[in-house]
């Protein structure tokens, strides 16, 4: 595929689709209709036409992503959506949030702010590098377990090392042991197959402006039934204690939370069938192993050592390499600036990685400019130590 098809600025090498996605024109073009639309009759389409256009939306993504369409709604981000489970949780005093040390910042944040205000604490439970098994996490994740542990927090892709981990297995060792299970999958949805039923978390969070293509400002919330009627709502609005009520309090006070443009989530039967029409599984695969043929090489080149074995267990189309630099943001900026590279250079415990990610508009020639470019760095600057 074609990057003429998306809206990138053709004069850059984008190697950072993990970060806030990238939109093809199609979807963008639907997107932008339901603007008008919205412009053109604003009370109609608020009051009338926006209930049914949600439920039209909910069904395939239902669909895809593997549970009820009662049992999620829209958020813009997954923060949003993580800031909404955790007002409603019920810690007290000294409980405990087990976690790993390669969480996303803004979910560090969160619950940093949590526990301050409650007296709750964030387990950062190390997963050491490299990793050399799905065992070893899952060994090495339940070490932080204590008798106050009260709630597991997992990401299914982490952002700064890139790598998968072991959901199903931590789940349902979480729900054996009477846990709370909260999974932030911000990169899965269209990146690895995805069944939150099968998973079996009580909360789950993805997004669709990264891997499955729409505007941005478009993600999910997923609640277990059994939660739903403890979520309050992060913004209360007419939704709550409605004066027309529908068949779910739980829908009721998540999805009418004042006046928005929520045109984005509208847009999503229209990715999925975009993903759909362009066979976007094979598109998937063919991208995973470009991201695998070249990881050891980037790492043989920077001097350092991959972070986990090369396979599709820990890859998917994202990997982040080592690199030993002192100064990550003067990097990322060199890149951009001078090579007009768009990627991501991110500290993270101690370490810090240059994240590559490839999607359909990539190619081999954007991981040789990149090569390339690093080559450059390293001979002409004490940017990058080797």
């Amino acid at each position: 595929m074609s990057k003429s098809q998306f809206l990138l600025d053709k004069n850059i090498t984008f190697l950072n689709h993990g970060s806030f996605g990238a939109c093809p024109k199609p979807i963008f073009d639907e997107f932008q209709r339901f603007q008008l639309e919205l412009e053109n009759d604003p009370v109609h389409f608020i009051q009338k036409k926006l209930p049914v256009y949600l439920k039209e939306a909910k069904k395939p993504l239902a669909k895809f992503i593997g549970c009820e369409m009662e049992d999620f709604f829209f958020t813009p981000n997954p923060t949003f959506a993580i800031n909404t489970v955790m007002r409603s949780l019920n810690l007290q005093k000294d409980d405990e949030i087990l976690t790993t040390n390669h969480e996303y910042g803004a979910m560090d944040r969160t619950w940093n702010f949590f526990c301050k205000k409650t007296g709750a604490k964030y387990i950062r439970q190390e997963i050491k590098l490299p990793i050399v098994s799905k065992e070893q996490i899952i060994e090495e994740f339940w070490k932080g377990y204590t008798s106050k542990t009260k709630v597991v927090f997992l990401n299914h892709i982490s952002s700064s090392t890139a790598l998968i981990f072991p959901v199903k297995e931590i789940c349902d060792k979480a729900q054996e042991l009477g846990l709370i299970t909260i999974v932030d999958g911000a990169h899965v949805p269209g990146h690895i197959d995805l069944n939150i039923t099968e998973l079996n978390p009580d909360f789950y969070t993805g997004t669709l402006h990264k891997w499955m293509l729409a505007p941005k400002g478009s993600s999910f919330l997923y609640v277990k039934a059994a939660f739903q009627n403890d979520i309050d709502p992060l913004v209360v609005s007419w939704g709550y204690e409605s004066l027309f009520p529908s068949e779910s309090q739980f829908l009721d006070y998540q999805e009418y939370q004042g006046t928005q443009d929520v045109s984005q989530y509208l847009c999503t039967p229209k990715v999925i069938e975009f993903l759909e029409t362009n066979n976007w599984e094979q598109i998937s695969d063919d991208c995973k192993k470009i991201v695998r043929d070249n990881y050891q090489r980037f790492c043989d080149l920077v001097n350092t050592k991959p972070i986990c074995p090369i396979t599709d267990v820990f890859l998917g189309q994202m990997a982040s390499i080592p690199i030993k630099t002192s100064k990550p943001m003067e990097l990322k900026e060199l890149l951009y600036t001078k090579y007009n590279i768009q990627i991501p250079v991110m500290p993270l415990n101690g370490s810090v990685y240059i994240r590559y990610s490839i999607n359909a508009y990539n190619s081999q020639e954007d991981l040789e400019v990149l090569y390339q470019a690093i080559a450059a760095i390293i001979n002409t600057t004490d940017l990058i130590e080797v």
